[in-house]
């Protein structure tokens, strides 16, 4: 849908569709597949609680536009969560109207924004300047703060179950500490001078900073950014000369820069692969599988990233998955294919 077209079904459905449902059921909508997946965990337990997830697996929250379902089911919820930080650059006109409509607009990431662990200063343009990096999920630590202001949030609006929203976020705190440790426990088994992380574009800075890796993305932290020529030789130049082994495709973004830099890393004589699967960027995969929860995305990612390593002959030391942490990895995972 063009810009106009959705902004004029905007418009038509805030001002002239009936504003809330009128039964008793509690509506909430989520924009992203990280935001859908912590709400269904929170709400656990809680009856009359219908959440409507608007992206699938593999979305691109960076250039998904609303459509005019999407809007007609936010103007009919109560509440409307999102990840925030320009993370849904498309949206903001449809949150503000929202918002003068009475719905409850709740960004995730404004916990962690407030306690300041935020990573800023890029620039998207010459309009958006000092622009924080929105991807920052990807510090389990982050996450928690997620969880706890959304459930005080969800507490707020449904206080009949605010125990169980607190008592979730809790248990949910908890596994989420267990998955950092198991992160951070493989990830700096392998040399600090090989901890490179080359990927499509710049999701993972949270994720460096959180585990001891440097990061090297071909685009930005936006994917509307557009790399060029320039921007491939830079990234093959630092391959070289960093002598990094393993470059990482990302399940939301296509794979044609990642591609092009390995076509010229090959004509150079370098030695580098692509990743043993793609990284889960800036969606999840479909609900019901390990990757379509936070937990088995995140953990799936690092997986991923010491099983590479390992393929290229880097010592490294998977530990044992914690036995309360769920879900548990399947045993495809843990039986990554180096040929492939």
């Amino acid at each position: 849908m063009s810009q106009h077209r959705w902004l004029l079904a905007l418009c038509c459905l805030l001002f002239s569709a009936p504003s809330l449902a009128t039964d008793a059921s509690l509506r909430i909508v989520a924009t992203t597949t990280q935001a859908a997946d912590l709400a269904q965990r929170l709400s656990a337990g809680v009856d009359g609680l219908h959440i409507t997830p608007l992206m699938g697996a593999g979305v691109d929250p960076h250039l998904y536009q609303p459509t005019e379902s999407d809007i007609a089911a936010m103007n009919q919820a109560q509440m409307v969560i999102y990840s925030g930080l320009h993370l849904e650059g498309q949206f903001d006109t449809v949150f503000a109207a929202l918002a003068e409509q009475g719905v409850a607009v709740y960004a995730l990431s404004a916990p962690v924004k407030a306690a300041g662990f935020i990573i800023g200063g890029y620039e998207l343009s010459e309009e958006l300047t000092n622009v924080d990096d929105p991807h920052f999920w990807f510090d389990p630590r982050n996450w928690q703060l997620t969880a706890q202001g959304l459930a005080e949030r969800l507490a707020l609006l449904d206080p009949a179950n605010a125990a169980t929203y607190t008592a979730n976020a809790a248990a949910y705190s908890e596994q989420l500490q267990w998955l950092f440790d198991w992160a951070e426990a493989g990830l700096t088994s392998i040399a600090a001078g090989q901890r490179y992380l080359v990927s499509s574009h710049d999701a993972f800075q949270y994720f460096g900073a959180a585990f001891g890796w440097q990061l090297q993305a071909i685009q930005g932290i936006s994917t509307e950014d557009e790399a060029g020529v320039g921007d491939i030789q830079q990234t093959v130049d630092f391959v070289i000369a960093n002598d990094i082994p393993v470059l990482f495709v990302e399940s939301s973004v296509p794979p044609d820069t990642i591609e092009a830099v390995l076509a010229a890393l090959s004509a150079q004589g370098q030695a580098t692969r692509i990743g043993v699967r793609e990284l889960y960027g800036d969606a999840m995969e479909a609900p019901g599988s390990f990757g379509g929860t936070y937990i088995g995305m995140l953990a799936q990612n690092v997986l991923t990233i010491m099983q590479s390593y390992q393929c290229m002959d880097a010592p490294v030391e998977i530990p044992a998955w914690p036995p309360d942490l769920l879900p548990a990895p399947p045993q495809e995972l843990w039986d990554a294919d180096c040929h492939a």
